[in-house]
């Protein structure tokens, strides 16, 4: 079925996403906020065109008037410096996440490390050991990659008995996409020469927690980095100044920040790290660990929580899409619940291990509706149910959540979280 907005592609009114590349098809919806009228004076000219603006700034900052746009932070209580920040998703569009939006995730504080003093350490199993000053890693060839990073327990309280109702940046901004710059792990390695038998490599940060992770050595040697600069400048402190491990595709505290110490090993090292928390509890009481690489996923951005709908009109429908095991194929979206699907467009380009703008516009009739995304990653490994996803665990687990979110939209155009 077709009509003047483009081809029908599945049930309550999703659209072909061929509809996207004609222009102007979501130019009729309702759902475009519309701008407020600025200020004029007597010849119809704005007041900005009659007095001299702002003078120059060291460091560029938001405009006054998005000052909304922040993360929502939860620190663990009687414990400062502990706890998460997350990336509001919902307010943000593209894909890369600005550095001063890009989640935290800390467990004893943000060190303050003067990068002249700070030294990293290969040794272990290696025939050399090597200590690196950030001036001697600043002489080696560099790289740039556009990667996620996740935390093993983004969207956990999806595992709630009721849904949460709380933004798409709430329930899901653990998660954030940067370009990375910095030296591949493997041209150190190298260097110093890994010994025979050994296959595990343990990283340690500078930070008060100590954080200790083991990372396989064939991941160290794919497409590891020591992280020195995110989005084009130096990382920041919250993200590891001056050098952090870069693990693309593995969960986010694998990714070692504040990075001090590399050893390599046989076999993983079980800091408490990664035995006393981040493993996952099977319906059998064992628990697994080293469930490093992050599953496919999906999230819809809008039409969410807290952004509601304006009446009957064309919209469309936009979100995020990523895989630890490398690009994203494809995302289908339901307005229905689950009954049809369409395969959305995915916006260019498509990377592996990154974040995924999918979209497709969405003809709204006005009545209630649950709309769903699910991804597809290179592997063909598609996004679970939540059904089938809390069938793995036992109650309570929530690391590596990565089932299908709902959104409910009501008759008045209120978002609410569902499940379905």
């Amino acid at each position: 079925m077709t009509d003047r907005w483009g081809e029908a592609a599945a049930g309550n009114g999703l659209l072909h996403r061929r509809a996207l590349l004609t222009g102007g098809v979501l130019a009729a919806g309702a759902g475009a906020a519309g701008a407020a009228g600025a200020q004029v004076i007597g010849d119809g000219s704005p007041a900005t065109m009659k007095t001299p603006g702002a003078t120059f700034s060291g460091y560029g900052q938001p405009s006054k008037w998005r000052a909304d746009i922040q993360r929502p932070f939860a620190p663990a209580p009687g414990r400062p410096g502990t706890g998460s920040s997350r990336t509001p998703l919902h307010l943000l569009e593209g894909t890369i996440t600005p550095a001063g939006l890009h989640f935290e995730r800390h467990h004893n504080g943000v060190p303050q490390i003067d990068p002249a003093q700070h030294r990293l350490t290969i040794h272990g199993l290696v025939r050399r050991p090597l200590v690196f000053t950030l001036d001697a890693l600043l002489q080696y060839p560099m790289e740039t990659s556009c990667r996620f990073v996740e935390c093993a327990g983004n969207s956990g309280g999806m595992t709630a008995a009721t849904p949460t109702q709380a933004t798409a940046g709430a329930l899901h901004g653990l998660v954030s996409n940067s370009e990375w710059t910095g030296v591949r792990l493997s041209t150190l390695l190298d260097e110093a020469g890994v010994q025979p038998g050994a296959d595990w490599v343990l990283a340690e940060g500078a930070d008060a927690a100590g954080m200790s992770r083991s990372a396989p050595l064939a991941k160290a040697m794919q497409d590891a980095m020591i992280a020195l600069y995110q989005n084009g400048e130096p990382i920041r402190p919250e993200q590891g100044f001056p050098m952090r491990l870069l693990l693309p595709g593995f969960q986010g505290n694998a990714n070692v920040k504040w990075l001090r110490r590399l050893k390599v090993t046989k076999g993983p090292t079980y800091t408490k790290d990664e035995t006393s928390r981040y493993s996952e509890l099977m319906p059998d009481g064992k628990a697994r660990i080293f469930m490093l690489e992050m599953g496919v996923k999906s999230v819809i951005t809008r039409p969410s929580f807290g952004l509601s709908m304006r009446g009957p009109g064309v919209y469309e429908i936009s979100g995020l899409a990523w895989s630890g095991a490398g690009r994203i194929a494809k995302v289908e979206v339901s307005a229905d619940g689950g009954k049809s699907w369409a395969q959305a467009a995915l916006e260019g380009p498509v990377l592996p291990k990154a974040l995924t703008r999918f979209r497709l516009p969405w003809r709204w009739s006005g009545g209630p509706a649950v709309l769903l995304s699910r991804a597809t990653d290179e592997a063909r490994e598609r996004q679970p149910t939540r059904d089938a996803w809390l069938a793995q665990y036992a109650p309570g687990q929530g690391y590596h959540y990565n089932a299908i979110n709902a959104w409910g939209v009501g008759a008045d155009g209120a978002v609410a979280h569902v499940y379905a």
